[in-house]
């Protein structure tokens, strides 16, 4: 399922533009990130394309179908929203948690059946955290819940995920769990469109990258055209080094005064 954003721009009650003139494009099968510091409207992007801000200028498209088109249950069945973090007000279970993503299948005043449970049981399967569901949500780790979110989405049987920062608040094991799991998701059709502050993140699993700064388009392509030493500096405000591993098949971000230190150290 496809996403593109043309000509898009946005601006708050005060007329103060965060968005402008952005258009990009994603296929099914692929995972963008979206770098920038905070406050380039990042966020604001991805209100516009869950429809939750509707006076824009320019068009979202799912699948060539404008989503002002779109009715709410309508557009939650093509597109989900997994937080950077979740804390319910009650101790639901995995099981439960995950279940909350069918609500936009079921009326006001139903209940999940036995198919909306079904979807539950595949989405954990999915993400590989079937020996959970019975556990309580905040008992488990920062990880494990946020590959409950993500199954939490993959029940609501929409496949293209916008992911807002979803490593942010984990560790270096939980980080690459998680993106290892989304990355896998992508080469299973879903379309994931995420934030994030790390350009290694996007060296090792994007397939795009888009950059923003100051609501305009910095930089869009793949990761290794995309990033580079400018980029950064642009984006950030830091000097690197972009240093190439195994034959190129990943790239890291070094800051320039370590590489320099290092080099007076071996002197």
């Amino acid at each position: 399922m496809s996403v593109t954003v043309e000509n898009l721009t946005f601006a708050y009650s005060d007329r103060r533009i965060i968005l402008e003139d952005i258009s990009f494009d994603v296929d099914s099968g692929k995972m963008l990130c979206v770098l920038g510091p905070n406050g380039v409207g990042k966020s604001t992007l991805f209100r516009c394309i869950l429809g939750l801000l509707g006076k824009y200028q320019g068009r979202i498209t799912i699948d060539e179908i404008d989503i002002k088109t779109m009715k709410p249950k309508q557009l939650a069945r093509h597109v989900a929203y997994i937080p950077q973090s979740h804390i319910p007000v009650f101790n639901y279970s995995v099981f439960d948690v995950a279940l909350m993503g069918t609500n936009a299948m079921i009326g006001t005043f139903s209940t999940p059946g036995q198919k909306e449970n079904g979807y539950v049981e595949e989405a954990l399967e999915l993400v590989g955290i079937t020996h959970l569901k019975d556990r309580p949500f905040l008992n488990i780790s920062g990880g494990e819940r946020q590959l409950v979110l993500i199954a939490r989405a993959l029940a609501q049987r929409a496949k293209v995920l916008i992911m807002d920062e979803p490593t942010a608040n984990l560790d270096y094991g939980n980080q690459v769990r998680v993106l290892s799991q989304v990355k896998r998701l992508s080469r299973q059709g879903y379309t994931v469109i995420q934030s994030t502050h790390h350009p290694d993140q996007a060296f090792l699993y994007a397939d795009e990258v888009l950059a923003l700064l100051d609501g305009k388009i910095l930089s869009y392509g793949s990761p290794a055209k995309t990033i580079d030493e400018g980029l950064i500096k642009s984006l950030y405000g830091v000097d690197v080094v972009v240093e190439r591993l195994h034959s190129d098949r990943a790239r890291v971000c070094i800051p320039k005064e370590l590489v320099s230190y290092g080099q007076k150290v071996e002197e």
